[in-house]
């Protein structure tokens, strides 16, 4: 009896997205299917290049249409189309989602996770775009070896991103000179946000990181009014003060409706490269434990690396620098979990709430 194409989209029913808790038949994730004889072809169409689930996701389907159709050979082509909330961005019209990187203050190594999170999304294979975001102190100049660069120029107006490994990059960093300081009372800080927001060429997008200055302030009030932002990343060290600074920093995004999609515990552990000794030098488990209390997802930690701290001086991010490291795993499986909170957070059918100032 021949193989019918029902059969096979039957099978797949039995498929489950372990995120988004629906076969992926009705999450339309099926493609070009295709019949030949005693074998079947089509094609996966996940919701990320990075998704961490894609080999069981595959597997799983080669296994159902097998067992349902009898087939000789099922081949399963894996491909990712980024979701978006598709929220009327007009101001960054083909981007699809922007990651706020934050943190309640500084000194945690924010925008090292933030360069290294980009950097992996685009390995997994995403288009992605970094904004540097902290007026006052920008690091991607240094941190992508591009200090010399400038943007350029199309229709007069329109600024072009550096680009540099695949990802393209905006910085004040780029308009200044080196060791030149920035001397701007806050409104000024905010335009020059906007500027490279709305007058800045980005393209098509996936995922538009946004690495933040620390704090509570200006800068993160315009980024939230100006652009509608997916969600935030929270990083953290385990210590108290810098736990304390990051429960504010949660509470500022949820007070202008952003959804925290994640906290980092960044420097969590030390390994000793002499005797292989685990050391937590900053105390150990509290951004897992403040995530929990406060109900949003814990995405996973970072180690205290020399290699982390060299490829960013170096301005090749660790992930590139040492692809096979351990280190490089850690923001590999980070961005594959952060890429599933997106992707949780787009299928929700509730539309976006419109930005508010909530005091209380």
């Amino acid at each position: 009896m021949a193989i019918s194409q029902e059969q096979v989209l039957s099978a797949l029913r039995s498929v489950q997205d372990p995120d988004l808790h629906q076969d992926i038949v009705t999450l339309n994730m099926v493609k070009d299917v295709k019949i030949e004889g005693n074998n079947v072809s089509f094609t996966v169409d996940l919701t990320t290049p990075a998704c961490p689930m894609k080999e069981k996701i595959q597997k799983e389907s080669e296994q159902a249409v097998k067992s349902a159709t009898g087939a000789s050979v099922v081949t399963v082509t894996m491909t990712a189309t980024v979701t978006s909330r598709g929220m009327g961005n007009q101001s960054l019209p083909g981007v699809k989602n922007i990651i706020a990187v934050a943190s309640g203050k500084g000194g945690v190594g924010k925008s090292t996770v933030a360069v290294n999170l980009a950097v992996a999304l685009s390995q997994m294979g995403a288009k992605v775009g970094i904004i540097d975001a902290d007026i006052y102190g920008p690091s991607i100049p240094i941190m992508f070896d591009v200090k010399d660069e400038r943007p350029g120029v199309i229709d007069g107006k329109r600024l072009v991103p550096v680009e540099k490994y695949g990802i393209k990059l905006m910085s004040i960093g780029f308009m200044i000179e080196p060791g030149q300081a920035v001397i701007w009372r806050g409104p000024m800080a905010s335009s020059a946000l906007k500027q490279f927001i709305g007058d800045t060429n980005w393209g098509e997008l996936d995922y538009l990181v946004v690495d933040m200055p620390p704090g509570t302030g200006d800068i993160q009030l315009t980024l939230v009014q100006t652009i509608p932002v997916t969600g935030s990343v929270i990083v953290t060290t385990p210590q108290d003060v810098a736990l304390s600074d990051a429960v504010k920093g949660i509470a500022m995004f949820k007070n202008v409706n952003v959804p925290c999609l994640g906290v980092i515990e960044n420097m969590s552990y030390f390994i000793c490269s002499h005797c292989g000794e685990r050391e937590e030098i900053f105390s150990y488990g509290g951004g897992s434990r403040t995530a929990g209390v406060l109900n949003v997802p814990f995405l996973g930690e970072v180690p205290i690396e020399t290699s982390i701290r060299k490829s960013g001086d170096s301005g090749m991010p660790v992930c590139l620098a040492h692809p096979e490291s351990a280190t490089a795993k850690v923001f590999l499986d980070l961005a594959g979990k952060l890429a599933q909170q997106i992707a949780i957070r787009n299928s929700d059918s509730e539309a976006s709430k419109p930005v508010e100032i909530l005091f209380k």
